[in-house]
């Protein structure tokens, strides 16, 4: 097998020894994405909402880096520090995906880096697989 890890500046670099994304398989597996933006490394000011916008942001230009859409995202996992988040990030992610409908599963956490409230990742299946 082989695996090639993606890289964009449009995206947070990764804070750790880890990579954005990697594809392997026909599929890309993204890092969990955290509320930084990507220009400044900080953490955006705000609730859940605007910190879910910009992770949904962060996911979104890896996925363009990638030659791929949320049409293409088969799973994401949510990670939330609060269950009591769990409607206002609801409220962006479907206003965010659209019709997409990938699988997913959301649980809660005892923390998350930089002490945010909500990290996703996701699985995608490569269109050029």
């Amino acid at each position: 097998m082989s695996t090639h890890a993606l890289h964009t500046d449009l995206a947070p670099k990764a804070i750790g020894p880890y990579a954005q994304a990697v594809r392997a398989n026909g599929f890309l597996f993204t890092a969990g994405q955290i509320a930084l933006d990507p220009e400044t490394m900080e953490i955006v000011p705000g609730d859940v909402a605007a910190q879910t916008e910009r992770v949904l942001q962060n996911l979104a230009a890896i996925l363009a880096e990638s030659g791929s859409t949320w049409e293409d995202v088969v799973k994401t996992t949510v990670f939330l520090r609060d269950m009591a988040d769990f409607t206002a990030v609801n409220a962006v992610y479907a206003r965010v995906l659209g019709s997409a409908r990938p699988a997913r599963s959301t649980v809660a956490v005892a923390g998350l880096p930089r002490d945010v409230r909500v990290e996703i990742e996701a699985v995608v299946a490569l269109r050029d697989a």
